[in-house]
């Protein structure tokens, strides 16, 4: 199981399900991945056409980019009619400042003399619900200068039919700009560059559910948004759920996993065990006992490593039981089996792990597998083919952003090989 940020092709021709899986199996080739292609990550948006293209390749697991998910969720909620409708009348108000240098200088007279930060209206994007959010949140910190913008000679006769809010209305608002918060949280978090996001997935999917469940204080507006946001996002993942909960328990902030009953974390790390054998047969693992391997036979580190291993198992072991009869007479002659004999090397890591304490949340869990992979030589190697997947596809995108402002209109000449070169190098230092 491996993990790659593949650059592919660009694609010349429309982008059907048979061209983006053409593109797809030719950066697998490149890479030199072909051999097991069913085992490498990719990560997309939810459109129909990526989920067949990834589907016709042979490529999995298929990780639907969670920032997109989280979009569409939040959509669903400002799709309910009430709300809709809330944020149209909201709209035509920062319109209307928008396009009246007269309002725009009135409100700023009203922002100084009520002691209002001077920060202008914003205008939302409709693909992008979190700028909604935002619309809603500066209104709410505008109000009171909005409002006597309105009411000011200047501006009255022009703003006529403008529907203001009531107070009805600004309640609504306030609610909605809590119950969306976080989840523009969610979505700032996931979509981090430099730090480990799939793991989040579950805990934050755990969330947000948790977030949208009735509460018999909610408005009926809040109670109907609570119930569309959780009907988009309750169905989703459930094709790699267990790969998600996979990456989460070798996250070692989430190892616990508190959201799982104990039978199910133990299937989790039983999936972890079987997925370590795998790789260890398919050799891209190295041995943990070298000798078994015809290399090093007297390697002091691989020694050291491995009575340090068994020593903190056998600590944490229960107390022993009465000697028998038996055992008292011949136990020095035959000495039961030390617990790195009698388990595998992964179970004794597994067991391990789970007893170790958690990191803090604002820790690195690259960098604790890092400085942890002489102690977990088999799972810190698990973990790089699970942790290095990105949650979303955020990053990817980020890049054509990139290329956009190296290539303008003082740069057009510049050769492909060139862009290429000048979009790592912004990427990358």
């Amino acid at each position: 199981m491996k993990s790659f940020v593949l650059q592919t092709r660009p694609l010349f021709e429309s982008h059907t399900e048979t061209n983006i899986a053409g593109v797809l199996k030719a950066a697998i080739q490149e890479w030199g991945l072909e051999k097991a292609p069913h085992s490498t990550a990719v990560v997309t948006d939810n459109a129909r056409n990526m989920e067949v293209a990834v589907r016709e390749a042979g490529l999995s697991p298929h990780i639907k980019c969670f920032a997109h998910t989280l979009n569409l969720a939040s959509q669903a909620g400002l799709n309910v009619s009430r709300v809709s409708r809330l944020l149209g009348r909201v709209r035509k108000v920062v319109a209307f400042f928008h396009r009246s240098a007269t309002a725009t200088a009135v409100l700023a007279e009203k922002q100084k003399m009520l002691e209002i930060a001077s920060h202008k209206l914003i205008m939302d994007v409709v693909t992008r619900w979190n700028s909604s959010m935002d619309m809603l949140e500066r209104y709410l910190e505008q109000q009171a200068a909005i409002t006597a913008s309105l009411l000011s000679t200047e501006v009255r006769k022009n703003a006529r039919q403008l529907d203001t809010l009531d107070s009805n209305d600004i309640t609504d608002a306030e609610e909605i700009v809590t119950l969306l918060k976080p989840l523009k949280k969610a979505t700032s978090v996931l979509s981090d560059e430099k730090s480990t996001t799939l793991s989040l997935i579950v805990p934050l999917k755990s969330m947000i559910e948790q977030s949208m469940t009735l509460d018999e204080k909610d408005s009926t507006t809040i109670a109907n948004m609570k119930a569309a946001i959780l009907q988009n996002i309750s169905g989703r993942y459930s094709e790699v759920h267990n790969y998600l909960l996979e990456s989460t328990a070798l996250d070692p902030r989430f190892r616990s996993l508190p959201h799982l009953l104990p039978e199910q974390r133990e299937e989790v790390f039983h999936r972890l065990m079987d997925k370590s054998n795998q790789l260890q047969q398919a050799g891209t693992v190295e041995r943990a006992d070298k000798r078994e391997g015809g290399a090093s036979d007297g390697d002091p580190t691989d020694a050291a490593e491995k009575r340090e291993i068994t020593q903190r198992v056998e600590q944490e072991q229960p107390p022993p039981s009465k000697k028998t009869a038996l055992e008292d007479l011949l136990g020095a002659t035959f000495a039961k089996p030390t617990v790195s004999q009698s388990k595998c090397r992964i179970e004794v890591e597994i067991e391990m792990y789970k007893k170790d304490t958690s990191i803090p949340l604002t820790s690195c869990p690259l960098k604790w597998w890092k400085e942890n992979a002489q102690a977990y030589p088999l799972l810190s190697s698990l973990s790089k083919a699970y942790l290095t997947v990105p949650a979303t596809s955020v990053p990817s995108e980020r890049v054509f952003s990139t290329a956009g402002d190296i290539v303008n209109a003082q740069r057009s000449q510049l050769l492909p090989e060139n862009v290429d070169m000048l979009v790592f190098l912004q990427k990358n230092l």
